[in-house]
């Protein structure tokens, strides 16, 4: 790698039921990315991003900020925080410079092995195909070492393992079988009686029981109706075990489009500007779904009640499948946390310090959705909330945590 040239074009494509689809070309020029759909592709009239990359002929350019020249549907696919971490250390190690590598360079690092479909070409990925069993308590060991600013030899395996998944945590994708007794190597073409999963580890600034409390989290939103994938918390030799979720982007081999909201809007997650108004809104004009909306509504609720309040706009997203038709993704990065300066990252009705039942009240009014409707996923969600303490205490949440987190639920 330390002899890496720096590539200027990219070709992407999307990936349904095995068959790449060409999608259209990336370049980079004078240090601007530039992006031109295929004929072919604008014919089958799939938007991968209606609203900032609509399906047009000719080239299509974008300012530098929020992804660094790129549009928000190319930018999905980019791991950030611990992916990016990973890979700034990786390249360090073989005496190069982070900065000298552009998006399509980063682009052409994920190649196949992305979340969601999108693909590209060249492929730099490090995806083995070799078969062999992980060890989550090793892994666990070496992220923290890497954390810790150590472990240069074992960065590569780490950045095969995290594939474009995003956020602050170490993440591994794995693959798990179906008794969840063993756990593989995260493989694009899964064997028998496998499933695609992904494995969260703590970060430097996370307690022992992190794991136990998203995955509380996620038991109370289930029963809150909250859409999500099946979870698990794997057993760990310390702390209260790691959470694992099994992947929404993937059905056996078969991938979906993921598109998260700051990639369909162009919001910048960092610098919170999002209403749930605004969310509400997006989801009836990508669904045009009211069940969809409704999913919406009820993830509002369960966040707001919740306290948690990291929900950003990387944490909404939406999946299309191969006929063009959208969905919002089952929910993911549910537990409790607090947002910039203690407030919701995405308001209700206006309101991001400390928004109230009124405002969960009102937004489903704005939603257009039955009052009888609103009253009923307020109480089911407060009803779920109130299985906090005693699933805390049977998953090893600690007591200090219990007691706080109660004291911060609706």
């Amino acid at each position: 790698m330390s002899n890496y040239i720096s590539i200027n074009e990219l070709k992407v494509g999307i990936d349904f039921n095995g068959e790449i689809i060409p999608v259209g070309r990336l370049a980079i020029r004078d240090h601007r990315i530039y992006f031109e759909y295929n004929t072919s592709f604008i014919q089958k009239k799939l938007e991968i991003s209606p609203i900032k990359l609509p399906l047009a002929t000719g080239l299509q350019v974008f300012e530098y900020q929020p992804f660094e020249g790129l549009s928000g549907v190319f930018n999905d696919s980019l791991p950030d925080g611990w992916g990016r971490l990973l890979f700034d250390r990786y390249v360090r190690s073989q005496n190069m410079l982070p900065e000298d590598f552009s998006p399509l360079d980063r682009l052409a690092k994920i190649g196949v092995s992305g979340l969601g479909a999108l693909v590209y070409e060249p492929d730099y990925s490090n995806t083995s195909s070799q078969e062999y069993e992980i060890n989550l308590d090793i892994l666990s060991k070496q992220t923290q070492d890497v954390l810790d600013g150590e472990a240069n030899e074992v960065l590569q395996e780490l950045i095969g393992l995290n594939g474009s998944s995003a956020g602050a945590r170490p993440k591994a994708l794995i693959s798990v079988s179906k008794t969840k007794d063993r756990v593989i190597l995260g493989q694009d073409k899964l064997p028998t009686d496998y499933e695609h999963w992904l494995v969260k580890f703590a970060n430097s600034t996370d307690g022992v029981d992190a794991g136990a409390i998203e995955y509380v989290y996620g038991l109370m939103a289930i029963e809150a109706g909250v859409e999500m994938m099946p979870i698990h918390l794997f057993e760990a030799s310390k702390g209260a075990g790691y959470f694992a979720t099994q992947r929404f982007d993937r059905n056996g081999n078969q991938r979906f489009h993921m598109h998260t909201v700051s990639g369909l809007l162009h919001s910048d997650f960092r610098t919170p500007s999002l209403d749930y108004e605004d969310l509400i809104t997006l989801t009836g004009v990508l669904t045009q779904d009211i069940r969809e909306v409704e999913k919406m509504y009820r993830l509002a609720v369960f966040n707001v009640l919740s306290h948690n309040r990291d929900d950003h706009s990387k944490n909404f997203s939406f999946l299309m499948d191969y006929t063009g038709e959208w969905k919002l993704s089952p929910a993911y990065d549910l537990t409790f946390s607090s947002g910039p300066r203690g407030h919701q990252s995405t308001m209700v009705m206006g309101e991001g310090q400390s928004p109230s039942i009124d405002h969960l009240v009102r937004l489903g009014t704005e939603a257009n959705l039955k009052s009888l409707l609103i009253d009923e996923i307020i109480e089911q969600t407060k009803d779920a909330l109130r299985r906090w303490e005693s699933l805390a205490i049977n998953y090893g949440v600690t007591k200090t945590n219990i007691k706080l987190i109660k004291s911060r639920l609706f």
